[in-house]
């Protein structure tokens, strides 16, 4: 059975109803609404296998067809057993066949489990064929050329990085705000590049430098600040890099110190007063 109509209060119930006759979960099958129901209305639904997981399916009702073919047989072979036995040997013959049948029902559904198996293993090396190493340099192109943007890229590589610098005009789509589009696609290449000697690193229009440049400023003023008000103060929060940045711009101020709180993604840097962190 490869589609089958279902009825319920409400279509959720319907579907529910379809895809327990189906024994197919919600993700390998296509549904169509046939009625909606109303206030004296079922609702009325159409759920069919889809067609990248028919083939499963059908392996599944071939098999099971053929087991309930030859259980067909084997009753009516029995039955003609029956003849000349009493009621209760027949009663008794009868339980003894559906006890075996039974038993091959659980042998189907031990079929049927290991062809899924089979089916999930298959998918899982199909992944791991598909999942090949894409060049980075390659997909940034892509990348670029699908937002409509006419881009030079620069690879340059150290004993630690390879980083990929992106020039051109009208970049700020690809940063952000506050660089979230920019560390999304920076995280996106680092997992498309694969597992590398090197690890690879993203800047776009010197986003790096310039983002440095503003931590930097941003550090000593709210620095000053400080050292002046006596009070502490919390920066939003910021990735890793960026702390280590204001921690290393602050690390020989003689009036103020850092101290990094709270937990990713939202962990951030406290700019204390020497006096105040001391006491």
């Amino acid at each position: 059975m490869l589609s089958v109509e279902a009825t319920g209060k409400n279509i959720e119930q319907a579907i529910e109803n379809a895809l327990l006759e189906l024994k197919a979960p919600r993700e390998d099958v296509d549904i169509k609404i046939l009625n909606e129901g109303g206030l004296f209305k079922k609702a009325k639904v159409l759920v069919s296998i889809s067609q990248d997981a028919r083939e499963k399916y059908e392996k599944k009702s071939k098999f099971r067809e053929r087991i309930d073919n030859i259980n067909a047989k084997k009753i009516e072979t029995q039955i003609e057993k029956f003849e000349g036995l009493t009621i209760s040997e027949r009663k008794e013959k009868l339980s003894e066949r559906l006890k075996e049948i039974m038993s091959e029902d659980d042998k189907v559904d031990e079929v049927e489990n290991k062809l899924e198996v089979e089916e999930e293993n298959k998918a899982c090396k199909k992944t791991t064929k598909e999942e090949k190493v894409v060049d980075p340099f390659v997909f940034l192109q892509g990348y670029f050329k699908a937002m409509g943007k006419s881009v030079e890229i620069k690879v340059e590589e150290d004993d630690k990085y390879q980083t990929f610098s992106v020039e051109g005009e009208d970049l700020g789509e690809a940063i952000g705000h506050r660089g979230e589009a920019f560390y999304a696609l920076h995280n996106i290449l680092q997992t498309v590049a694969g597992k590398q000697e090197k690890r690879i690193l993203l800047d776009v229009d010197n986003y790096r430098a310039k983002r440095e440049e503003s931590l930097v400023a941003t550090a000593h003023r709210i620095a000053k600040k400080v050292a002046k008000s006596g009070r502490y103060y919390k920066l939003e929060p910021m990735k890793p890099a960026e702390r280590r940045v204001i921690h290393a711009a602050l690390a020989d101020d003689d009036s103020v110190t850092t101290l990094s709180k709270g937990t990713e993604p939202h962990r951030y840097v406290i700019i204390f007063p020497k006096e105040y962190k001391d006491r």
